[in-house]
């Protein structure tokens, strides 16, 4: 690896830099305001945030993006502004890309390729993907990481270190200690191309004999911690299907929805970033027949008992068992519980739960506008957690969380009708934890991942 790519100090300054000009006109109004008392135009104050945050992409897009889901994780005018912002950053200039090309698969690069198209077939906040061919012939697309990620990230991760202590100044509902470290850790996975394969392998091995979903191949051979190449896989864009009958919409809306349950409910993965630029639809005859899963570098592996208590809190609420549902917020991880806070947490819950609590064909907003969805559950938790909080808020939650309201905005494009509860019991035939625990042991096992347990033992990583 060339010093260019290490977490240098030098690339970690210029990001503070960038970040720091950009925040700190916003930053010295927030803290005026606290220091003064005087009232904040909080409207305009997101708006320039969001701005600022928006000109510099990159990986603290993604960490925006992820917080503007969580109630009074960031104030409601920040998070509804951050909901905005695309993650998408400029491509690399070919040039540029031959030499990361080299710095990966040596100088002659080029001859493992019959074919490698110059410009960049999409690109993201952490790297950019190239459609290319191998000599045998078959499509690939090669997932080039950007310079300097490294530096980028440490140096974002300080600046949302900056942005919770803000926060925290304004007595907010939830203590955001344990979501900080979970968004870092998960973020410094994202590095790594080769845990990614792992992934990769992983859901190919959940969904090898299903008809409707699609994983890629990885190419070991092509790939690198920076450098990931994948089987190309022919599909549409989701969008696409909008405005298809209601028949292929729902077969369409039915894959996503096992894309996201299955793999949770048989060994407690979780794709952590469902969105839009994730999926594509392969047609059969002439009509949508499934979906494409192209990216696998936000997955979260779960402790068994994180999902038995996910399992717990849908059949506490379903039946009324509200000894059941304490169980589970405490398997999860929430300490010092009274009954209000309780309650407030439900609110939250039977929004997140509400489709497959609803035995019943319906759309998932199920006659609320798309735009308002969720909205007033949003606000209720945050006025409440406001005065019964703080509650912290345990690490597991923050992805699995983010998965669900990520999933929720996908399927809200497409305006399946669906009875969501008879596909979610479906999943959850014949689910015991023990089952769980030695399906999740296997399957980590044969592609080379550890399990939460053995991951938790290990010393921390430094930056």
């Amino acid at each position: 690896m060339s010093d260019r790519e290490r977490n240098t100090f030098a690339g970690r300054a210029t990001r503070y830099a960038r970040v720091g000009g950009n925040m700190s006109g916003v930053a010295a109004k927030m803290m005026a305001s606290r220091l003064f008392g005087t009232e904040m135009a909080h409207d305009k104050t997101a708006e320039e945030l969001a701005r600022a945050l928006g000109n510099l992409k990159g990986p603290l897009m993604k960490v925006a993006q992820l917080l503007s889901t969580i109630p009074d994780a960031l104030p409601p005018e920040y998070a509804a502004e951050l909901q905005t912002l695309q993650s998408d950053a400029p491509p690399m200039g070919y040039p540029f890309v031959k030499r990361r090309m080299a710095a990966e698969l040596g100088p002659n690069w080029q001859t493992r390729f019959a074919r490698f198209d110059k410009a960049p077939a999409a690109a993201a906040s952490l790297g950019q993907v190239h459609r290319a061919a191998t000599p045998a012939g078959e499509e690939v697309a090669c997932k080039l990481q950007y310079p300097n990620m490294d530096s980028a990230i440490e140096a974002d991760l300080s600046q949302l270190g900056f942005i919770f202590s803000l926060h925290r100044r304004m007595r907010p509902g939830i203590d955001t200690s344990e979501i900080a470290q979970e968004i870092g850790d998960r973020l410094r996975e994202e590095l790594d191309y080769g845990r990614e394969a792992q992934h990769a392998a992983l859901y190919g091995s959940i969904f090898a004999d299903d008809p409707v979903i699609r994983v890629p191949k990885v190419h070991e051979d092509l790939s690198t911690r920076r450098l990931l190449t994948m089987g190309w896989l022919d599909g549409n864009r989701l969008l696409t299907y909008r405005d298809a009958p209601l028949e292929d919409r729902n077969r369409i809306a039915t894959a996503l929805f096992r894309a996201y349950w299955a793999p949770f409910v048989a060994v407690g993965v979780i794709h952590g970033d469902p969105h839009l630029g994730n999926y594509t639809v392969f047609e059969e005859e002439g009509r949508p027949a499934g979906i494409n899963l192209l990216d696998y570098g936000c997955i979260r592996i779960f402790p068994v008992s994180f999902v038995g208590g996910v399992v717990d809190l849908y059949e506490g609420l379903r039946t009324g068992d509200e000894a059941r549902v304490v169980h589970a917020y405490e398997t999860w991880g929430f300490r010092g519980l009274s009954r209000d806070l309780i309650e407030v947490l439900n609110i939250w819950a039977r929004f997140i739960y509400g489709p497959i609590l609803d035995d019943r064909v319906r759309s998932l907003a199920d006659g609320t506008k798309p735009g308002e969805y969720g909205r007033r559950e949003a606000f209720k938790v945050h006025q409440a957690l406001k005065e019964k909080g703080p509650v912290t808020v345990p690490r597991e939650f923050v992805f699995m969380d983010r998965a669900a309201v990520g999933l929720g905005a996908v399927l809200l494009h497409l305006q399946a009708e669906l009875n969501f509860y008879q596909i979610f019991r479906a999943q959850l035939e014949g689910f015991s934890t023990g089952a769980v625990e030695a399906r999740q042991a296997a399957a980590l096992q044969g592609v080379g991942l550890e399990s939460p347990a053995a991951r938790a033992a290990m010393p921390p990583k430094k930056a």
